[in-house]
């Protein structure tokens, strides 16, 4: 399968989810995006890592980097290989120089681990298909770097009885067009998802 690069475009606050942020990652050679809902502590551990302030006491995933490094260890790339139930799973692609390993992650830990090593993050075509939101240029804007301290709220899974369904396919797209202006990228791809489930039915 095809892998697609992933930049981190922006970290905001969740306008759906109180104490939750949205990662939101960049298609590098497209339009789309790939909002992630995840938890203060891990935006914390990945706004502190992008504007490279470290802290006093190291974090988890400072201590990881340091034990990989003084261990050879290296993280090569992140890759986010599914999607099921509203919850994104990923993978760390870890090397000593002589065997390579998979480990599974959250998400939220493996970008926050990206950061730190620098290595690449992927996804595949089929999660960005189903969960990714396409923005056109001229109203894209990059959502502040934002940091706190709780721990982790996953993404909820997408109820069978979600009001979207009740929408027309013109609403949806009004719907979709304001989140996106809004920057609410978590329930533009819930919205996106939707419009994606009625093409395919």
């Amino acid at each position: 399968m095809k892998k697609i690069k992933l930049d981190i475009v922006g970290l905001s606050y969740s306008q759906t989810q109180s104490g939750a942020y949205a990662l939101v990652l960049g298609e590098q050679k497209g339009k789309r995006r790939l909002p992630i809902i995840i938890g203060s502590y891990e935006a914390q551990a990945i706004a502190v890592a992008l504007e490279k302030m470290p802290p006093q006491r190291p974090l988890t995933h400072d201590l990881f980097k340091t034990m990989s490094d003084n261990f050879g260890i290296e993280v090569k790339e992140v890759i986010i290989h599914n999607l099921s139930e509203g919850i994104f799973y990923a993978k760390l692609i870890c090397s000593d120089g002589l065997k390579e390993v998979q480990i599974d992650s959250r998400t939220s830990d493996a970008i926050a681990l990206a950061v730190r090593f620098n290595c690449p993050v992927f996804t595949y075509e089929f999660i960005l298909s189903s969960a990714g939101i396409v923005i056109d240029e001229s109203e894209e804007s990059e959502p502040d770097t934002a940091s706190a301290e709780e721990e982790e709220t996953p993404v909820p899974a997408k109820s069978a009885q979600d009001p979207l369904s009740e929408l027309s396919d013109e609403e949806l797209k009004n719907r979709l067009q304001k989140a996106v202006e809004d920057e609410a990228y978590e329930k533009a791809s819930q919205i996106q998802a939707e419009i994606n489930r009625r093409k395919q039915s």
